[in-house]
């Protein structure tokens, strides 16, 4: 049977091969908890069988078939008990404190390669789609991968050690249980094609699900001053309908599948019963030989019925997977040491051309424009103008598609990288405090800043207000800066940008929430000393006056 055909649906973007060989790399940081599960799971499957011939050998002494001291052999069988509780208890442990660890670690990883991937101005996936896939699918991924696969290897052995133990008693009977094998593969060859597909869909409903509600919560006050609350619960009803149509679909699948199982092993276990009643009415058994055989019978077939999950775990775990494959897409940015270039420096547009979409057109067309180091540029321009699109050339967030983008001072010129990010300063458009307190928002500016140095970056960005608050800089701000005006922000923000320190300060429109006075302190401050090279994005007169030069983009207009 090939493997890419077995796992295979007609919607998959990835290969089967594609899919192992993520898992394999993904199990490489998981090894030690896969491997602690798999030793407790096959100490079990010893402690379970030695139980059987314990009981077996308990009841025979009782009915004095064999010699034996009948309180010898109920302590042997206590103290298995015991050893199953103890493995059970590290099982747990295990499974809960080396768990989250695996999830935290791989959660970590994920993420890091989000932010480490280029960036192209247009997200494919919806945010709160990527929190469910962080979430939840590198939960289930996880949790195959250290429990899944070790708990597969004990049940294998349990299943071999059961059926050559059933083999020594009676040959007949364990190769008519073995051989139901085959059908189940073939059951599960067909049952894994429809299971990943409606599996899929579940998992895609409900990253919908997860994202109408994170925008909903996350623009709750514009939906409540549009008087958007009925739409959005209906738009979340019908989201959540969707969900519940595909869940209903999968349930319907599994259970009828599942029927349909363990019928098959309900026969067995009544053939089995009958096979060994007849024995022991023959005489050919003991009552404790057909205890014994009973319980085999059971641990083939529990080992079998758990090999069955197996195909939903696979089915869940695949589709878990390519979910994750899908947010690594994105190609790496250039990885390396950071490229730092002596102040002061400048940046230099050279003939650069760039378009989202060949149908949209060129944002930004064959334009050519030197910001000097240590002056001070306004760019202008109109919405649409292809502003942003030149705030993240500059950044190095965009390359350009023609001409080229160099960083420069007196002494050397380099086209610009992500390497070279090191140098900039950035501070965008609205409030972009993080939930924590004042101090927690300053130290993104610069881990190791002092206090001392954290006043005076206040004091320059015109936020001397945060020292008469009660809490001072442990002052506690909610998401989005929460607590604050949109200016007592806007100041914070612009402090932790000074607090970094960088050669090239690029500001967009991050005095719009500012009324004029504070707006002009602002600037002279900044302005104050002529190391370093600004840059600001703005509609403001007041800000254009105090710079140097100044770029207008022009919108490109349509033929």
């Amino acid at each position: 049977m090939n493997l890419r055909e077995y796992f295979s649906t007609p919607d998959s973007k990835y290969t089967a091969k594609q899919t192992l060989w993520w898992l394999w790399q993904a199990w490489k940081g998981n090894r030690l908890q896969a491997s602690i599960n798999a030793a407790l799971g096959l100490m079990g499957v010893g402690a379970s069988l030695a139980s059987v011939w314990a009981v077996q050998h308990a009841i025979d002494v009782a009915s004095g078939v064999v010699e034996g001291s009948i309180y010898w052999a109920v302590a042997l069988m206590g103290g298995l008990v015991l050893v199953e509780f103890a493995l059970s208890i590290a099982g747990i442990w295990v499974r809960n404190i080396l768990g989250i660890r695996a999830q935290n670690r791989m959660q970590q990883r994920m993420l890091d390669r989000i932010l480490r991937s280029e960036w192209h101005g247009k997200e494919s996936h919806h945010s709160g789609d990527v929190l469910n896939r962080l979430e939840i699918d590198v939960n289930n991924v996880v949790g195959f991968l250290t429990e899944t696969i070790p708990n597969a290897l004990s049940v294998l052995a349990m299943f071999l050690g059961a059926f050559f133990y059933l083999f020594t008693m009676d040959k007949l009977l364990a190769c008519i249980i073995i051989a139901i094998i085959p059908v189940f593969v073939l059951v599960s060859k067909i049952y894994v094609r429809k299971m990943r597909q409606l599996t899929r869909q579940v998992r895609d409903s409900d990253s919908k699900v997860q994202s109408v509600l994170q925008e909903t919560i996350q623009n709750r006050m514009l939906i409540k001053t549009l008087e958007g609350d009925s739409a959005m619960v209906d738009k979340l009803e019908s989201t959540q309908s969707e969900l519940r149509h595909r869940v209903v679909q999968r349930t319907a699948f599994s259970v009828f599948s599942n029927l349909i199982l363990n019928f098959g092993f309900a026969l067995g276990y009544l053939i089995a019963f009958l096979w060994s009643a007849i024995r022991l009415s023959e005489k050919t058994l003991t009552f404790g030989g057909m205890t014994a055989f009973l319980q085999l019978v059971n641990k083939i077939q529990g080992p079998a019925r758990n090999l069955t999950k197996l195909v939903p775990a696979f089915v869940s775990v695949f589709t878990a997977a390519e979910r994750l494959m899908e947010l690594e897409e994105n190609p790496l940015e250039e990885q390396g040491e950071p490229i730092r270039v002596k102040a002061p420096c400048g940046v230099r547009f050279t003939d650069v051309s760039y378009a989202y979409d060949e149908k949209e057109g060129k944002v930004i067309d064959h334009l050519s424009f030197d910001f000097r180091p240590g002056s001070c540029t306004a760019i202008l321009g109109e919405t649409g103008s292809g502003k942003t699109t030149l705030v993240r050339m500059i950044l190095a967030l965009l390359r350009p598609q023609e001409g080229k983008v160099e960083i420069y001072n007196a002494k050397e010129s380099k086209t610009l990288s992500p390497r070279m990010r090191c140098n900039f300063v950035y501070v965008p458009q609205g409030n972009t405090l993080m939930s924590g307190t004042i101090r927690d928002n300053l130290r993104l500016g610069k881990l190791n800043a002092s206090e001392e140095r954290m006043r005076e970056a206040l004091h320059k960005s015109c936020a001397d207000f945060v020292f008469d608050l009660p809490e001072g800089l442990d002052t506690v701000c909610t998401e989005a800066g929460g607590g604050l005006s949109e200016g007592q922000a806007q100041r914070i923000a612009i402090a932790r940008a000074l607090l970094r320190n960088r050669a090239i300060l690029l500001f967009d429109e991050a005095t719009s929430a500012l009324d004029p006075d504070t707006e002009r302190q602002l600037l002279k401050n900044i302005l104050a000393s002529h190391d370093r090279t600004i840059i600001f994005i703005t509609h403001r007169p007041a800000v254009v006056d105090y710079c140097d030069q100044t770029l207008r983009v022009e919108k490109r207009r349509e033929m």
